[in-house]
């Protein structure tokens, strides 16, 4: 982030008007190639804490009548979510035409019901709150359980966008794997990407009795003795389910084993314990960043992305 705002010739001001401005409230690899593919400007703002923990927060670039994009990856979003909504706000108070939220993870989407009398459904809460400050929504695969839409909690246009199609593409240049899907939830997301891949899978059962208590039983892999086990998953937290699908692999006398996921949020630093598994790869898509992004989910992004902008031009 720059600490002082780019100066502009009056020309180059008429120039800019109207052109779309690309925020990451972190920095983001996303930012710098979505501002490339939609032949837009990167946002510069300073931020900083005073000494009490409350946030500072100044826009370098001016944004007045122009789109405005902000990418946030919303995972751990405690610390984030009011950054965010201080971000949002002043960029609205300062004239952008528009503001849409890129969330390439969307968290709070767990608890989607009351399961016990007088839990919070916090997902219907956040999602709420966050409608007030954006113009749309554009995310990666958000972990829908009982709702079927976004639309569901969402008050503004919102558009999913499939990583899978990022993974299968990545996969087909690879020789000699077997996919492995860890349960049946996994099923329909893990053909698809088999078929478009190339290669074949299997799919294997799953039960949880809590967070980090998770059970993987797998059919037999007699078949595929010679081939490397490629663990699928749209989203690695805890990463229990992989590494119990890493056990059972083993179990099976399966030696080489590779993961590679949509989202890695490898909570408590279970990343480290999925490769002392035996893991011989870790791959996962640029949607939260970490050391293991090797798949850019930027070109799947840019179709949403401009008709959320034309629309709002239309509105």
């Amino acid at each position: 982030m720059s600490l002082q705002p780019r100066t502009t010739t009056p020309e180059e001001d008429g120039e800019e008007k109207g052109r779309a401005v690309v925020f990451a409230l972190e920095p983001h690899p996303l930012q710098p190639s979505l501002a490339t593919l939609l032949c837009a400007d990167s946002g510069d703002f300073t931020t900083r804490q005073f000494p009490d923990g409350e946030s500072y927060l100044r826009i370098a670039t001016p944004v007045a009548g122009r789109p405005c994009i902000v990418v946030a990856d919303l995972s751990h979003p405690n610390a984030k979510y009011l950054p965010l909504i201080f971000m949002l706000e002043t960029l609205r108070e300062l004239g952008a035409s528009t503001v849409g939220l890129v969330a390439p993870y969307l968290s709070y989407m767990r608890q989607d019901r009351r399961f016990i009398q007088g839990e919070a459904v916090t997902s219907r809460i956040f999602a709420a709150d966050i409608s007030r400050h954006i113009d749309w929504l554009v995310t990666v695969d958000p972990h829908l359980h009982r709702y079927h839409s976004l639309d569901e909690i969402y008050r503004v246009p919102s558009h999913v966008v499939q990583g899978a199609p990022a993974l299968a593409d990545w996969l087909k240049n690879k020789q000699n794997l077997v996919l492995v899907g860890p349960d049946a939830e996994s099923e329909q997301w893990v053909s698809g990407i088999a078929e478009r891949s190339g290669h074949p899978f299997v799919i294997g059962s799953k039960v949880r009795r809590g967070d980090r208590d998770v059970q993987v039983t797998l059919p037999s892999m007699d078949a595929f003795r010679t081939h490397t086990a490629m663990i699928i998953d749209d989203v690695i937290s805890s990463g229990q389910t992989i590494l119990q699908c890493i056990r059972a692999l083993r179990d099976q006398g399966v030696d080489r084993i590779a993961c590679a996921a949509v989202h890695g949020i490898f909570a408590d630093g279970v990343d480290e314990d999925l490769m002392a598994a035996g893991l011989e790869s870790l791959v996962t898509t640029n949607t939260v960043v970490h050391q293991s992004n090797a798949v850019d989910i930027s070109p799947l992004l840019v179709e949403p992305i401009v008709t959320c902008l034309l629309a709002e031009q239309h509105s």
